[in-house]
C-alpha cells in the first residue's frame, strides 16, 4: 500500500476524507458520500508500516499507550491533512481529512454576510456549532482570515490539532497545538490572558474549565471564537449551561447574556445545480430580547421563533429559512431541504408558497 498515492487520490478527487483499515479497500468521502477506491484492501503489515511511516516518535508513544491519536501533518507540494489513528478489532485503522494549505476566502464559502460582520466585532463570544464534518473549522478559519486581512490584532489559537495554517498579514497570529505546544486546552488557556490577545480561538470547548475560561475572556474585553457539537443555537445554549453544576446555572446564564455575540450553526447540504455542498446556516444574534431569554430558563425555548422573526432587522435566520432560500434559488432540491430541515412539514408548506398571517418573517424568502 502506497499511502502517499492514496493521499494524492483525496486531492485529485476533491474528497474530504480517506478511510483506511485492514481487509477493506481504501474509501474516500465525496460530498458526504463514501466511495471505495479501485485499490487492493491493505494487509495488517501494510497498514502497520504506513502507521510507522507517518507517526512521529511522540505520536507513536501516545498511540501505543491509548490506542488512538489525533494529529495533523503536511505533504510538501500536496496538502495538509488532519488524521486520527485508532484500533478496531485489534488492528490499526486510519482516517485522513484534507485541509488546504491556505485558509479559505470568506466569499468562497457561501456564508451569510452577517458572519463576516461577527468576525470584526471588538469583543464577546461567538460559537460555531454543528455535527462532525459540518464545516465548523472551515468557517472559523475564514473568519480569522477576515481579521488577518482587515485588522491589526494579536490572535492566539489553541487547536487539537492545528488545521489551517495562518500567515501574519495585518495581524499577528500565534497557533498552539495541544500535545506539542501545550499539554491541554486548560493549560494553554490558563495563561492566555497574559499573552496580550485581542482575539482567542479555542478549537473546541469540551469541559467546564475550558468553557469557564472562554466566558471569562469574553467578559473581559476579548473576542473569543470556539465550537460546540450541537445541532442548533438553542441546544448550544443548553449545552453551555450544562457544563456547570445546577447551583451555578443562573450565574452562567448572566455571564452568557453579558458576553455572547452570536451562535452560528451549520449543516452541509448536497447541491442540485452542480457538484459539492452548500451550508445551511442558522444565525442567532444576541439582541436584547435574546439576552432576556438566555437569563430566563423558562423563556429560552422562545429563541427559535425569535430567530425566524428577526431576519430583516438583525440578519438572523433559522435553518429552515436558509434551506428555503437555497431551494428557491435552485441550488438544492426540495427533498434535500426537507431532509435537513428542523421542521420538515412547516418547510414544505412554505415551499408551496402558503403562509399564514404569523409568517411575515418568511415573506422575503418565499417570494424570491
Amino acid at each position: 500500500m502506497d499511502i502517499k498515492s492514496l493521499l494524492e487520490e483525496i486531492v485529485r478527487k476533491n474528497a474530504s476524507d480517506l478511510h483506511v483499515k485492514v481487509g477493506t479497500s481504501p474509501t474516500v468521502r465525496i460530498d458526504g458520500i463514501l466511495e471505495p477506491l479501485d485499490a487492493e484492501p491493505p494487509t495488517y503489515d501494510e497498514v502497520d508500516a504506513a502507521c510507522a511511516e507517518i507517526l512521529t516518535p511522540r505520536q507513536k508513544e501516545i498511540f501505543d499507550e491509548t490506542n488512538e491519536v489525533d494529529f495533523a501533518f503536511g505533504v510538501p507540494g500536496l496538502a495538509r491533512f488532519r488524521a486520527n489513528f485508532y484500533k478496531q478489532r485489534g488492528t490499526v485503522a486510519m482516517v485522513f481529512r484534507l485541509i488546504p494549505f491556505d485558509p479559505p476566502q470568506f466569499d468562497e464559502l457561501n456564508l451569510p454576510d452577517t458572519i463576516r460582520e461577527l468576525a470584526l466585532r471588538p469583543r464577546g463570544l461567538v460559537l460555531v456549532t454543528g455535527t462532525v464534518g459540518s464545516g465548523k473549522s472551515t468557517t472559523l478559519a475564514a473568519m480569522v482570515r477576515v481579521i488577518n486581512e482587515t485588522l491589526c490584532k494579536n490572535v492566539i489559537t489553541v487547536e487539537d490539532p492545528i488545521e489551517f495554517l495562518h500567515r501574519d498579514c495585518n495581524s499577528i497570529i500565534s497557533q498552539r497545538e495541544v500535545g506539542s505546544d501545550t499539554e491541554t486546552f486548560a493549560a494553554a488557556l490558563k495563561h492566555i490572558l497574559r499573552q496580550d490577545p485581542d482575539v482567542i480561538l479555542i478549537g473546541e470547548i469540551r469541559d467546564q474549565t475550558t468553557m469557564s475560561i472562554a466566558l471569562t475572556a469574553a467578559n473581559t474585553g476579548h473576542l473569543v471564537f470556539s465550537t460546540l457539537h450541537t445541532v442548533d443555537a438553542a441546544q448550544a445554549v443548553n449545552r453551555t449551561i450544562s457544563f456547570f453544576p445546577p447551583h451555578q446555572h443562573q450565574e452562567i446564564r448572566f455571564l452568557l447574556s453579558n458576553c455572547l455575540q452570536a451562535i452560528v450553526s451549520q449543516r452541509l447540504v448536497p447541491r442540485a445545480d452542480t457538484e459539492g455542498r452548500v451550508p445551511a446556516i442558522e444565525v442567532m444574534i444576541a439582541t436584547e430580547t435574546i439576552k432576556e431569554y438566555l437569563v430566563d430558563a423558562a423563556r429560552t425555548e422562545l429563541i427559535k421563533s425569535t430567530i425566524e422573526e428577526s431576519t430583516t432587522e438583525y440578519g438572523m435566520q433559522s435553518f429552515d429559512q436558509s434551506l428555503l432560500s437555497w431551494y428557491n434559488k435552485g441550488v438544492i432540491t426540495l427533498e434535500e431541504a426537507l431532509r435537513h430541515a428542523s421542521s420538515p412539514t412547516a418547510l414544505q408548506i412554505k415551499a408551496k408558497g402558503i403562509q399564514t398571517g404569523s409568517d411575515v418573517s418568511w415573506t422575503p424568502l418565499v417570494s424570491e
